[in-house]
């Protein structure tokens, strides 16, 4: 019997400007296809604490009145790499108090300000061969501390069945951050690779939070009503922000879906609009397989 895993992440107090109310489609399409993916690689997880030869990224907080342009024109990086290593940030909205990350190998900056990841465990990587000959590739990290962690990142690189490496690419999180003894996935889409890949994962970023950067929201009333096929769950719940919070300009919620033996194999996120103190939001969408079928969902919330 298939069932329903319930989180709630409380997060912590701050005031930022406010944000369009949104749900955010762009980057988890390939999710929505009914068509049926092939067997997914098996959960081998290898991580590495050696640099990979790849960019070291910079973490940049969005200020009031950045542009993408402007943001690529100050660290000296093509618009296009600075677009493709945010895929979750509308380039042409950017929301103040965002946070990019900013690829450049040869700035000297970016490598003095870039800090030590916090030393999370990430415990599962997998990669789902797709139907249009591509791979969508998840790290869970698990955050085992006692604060919020944010910005955080890995690498995914990709080695064929040689031992060879065919490709890499940074992860992120659906959402800006992990709640204390929690986990998130982080996840990327690899176009043009093949079926059998193996994964493997250096954590790239994860820093302890400042708690003012967020509020203290709540999930209730969540469903996960999963689809005869498994291939797909509607979520549905509510979220509340306490009476004595303030207001909150953006609320996000993330839906992990698992199979059977506890191998995530889908997200998606939800972004809602403003929320005053001691009010409620309902949230109403879905998230579909890209490996096996749906046997859990699971959920956590992030207002700003």
């Amino acid at each position: 019997m298939r069932k329903i895993l319930l989180l709630s992440i409380f997060l912590y107090a701050c005031a930022n400007p406010a944000v369009p109310n949104k749900t955010t489609d762009a980057a988890l399409e390939p999710y929505l296809t009914t068509i049926p993916a092939a067997t997914s690689t098996p959960n081998v997880l290898v991580i590495i604490e050696t640099p990979l030869p790849t960019n070291t990224p910079q973490i940049y907080i969005v200020e009031s009145g950045d542009t993408i342009s402007e943001i690529a024109e100050k660290f000296k990086i093509p618009q296009a790499d600075l677009i493709a290593a945010n895929p979750d940030v509308n380039p042409n909205a950017l929301a103040i108090g965002a946070t990019l990350i900013i690829p450049d190998p040869s700035a000297a900056l970016a490598a003095a300000s870039t800090p030590t990841p916090l030393p999370v465990p990430i415990t599962q990587a997998a990669c789902h061969p797709t139907a249009d000959s591509g791979n969508w590739c998840f790290a869970l990290i698990h955050n085992n501390t006692g604060v919020l962690i944010e910005n955080v990142s890995a690498q995914i690189t990709l080695f064929d069945e040689n031992n060879n490496a065919i490709t890499s690419q940074t992860a992120f999180l659906p959402l800006d951050v992990i709640a204390p003894n929690s986990a998130l996935p982080v996840y990327v889409y690899f176009p043009n690779t093949p079926a059998g890949v193996m994964p493997q994962i250096q954590l790239l970023s994860a820093m302890q939070s400042n708690p003012s950067r967020y509020l203290s929201a709540t999930l209730t009333n969540t469903i996960a009503k999963i689809d005869w096929s498994g291939r797909s769950a509607q979520v549905s719940g509510q979220i509340i922000l306490p009476a004595e919070s303030t207001a909150a300009t953006q609320v996000w919620v993330a839906a992990v879906a698992y199979d059977a033996d506890g191998t995530v194999v889908g997200v998606r996120r939800w972004e809602g609009g403003a929320l005053q103190p001691g009010s409620s939001l309902n949230f109403d969408f879905s998230v579909s397989s890209v490996g096996g079928e749906i046997e859990a969902v699971e959920f956590a919330v992030q207002a700003r």
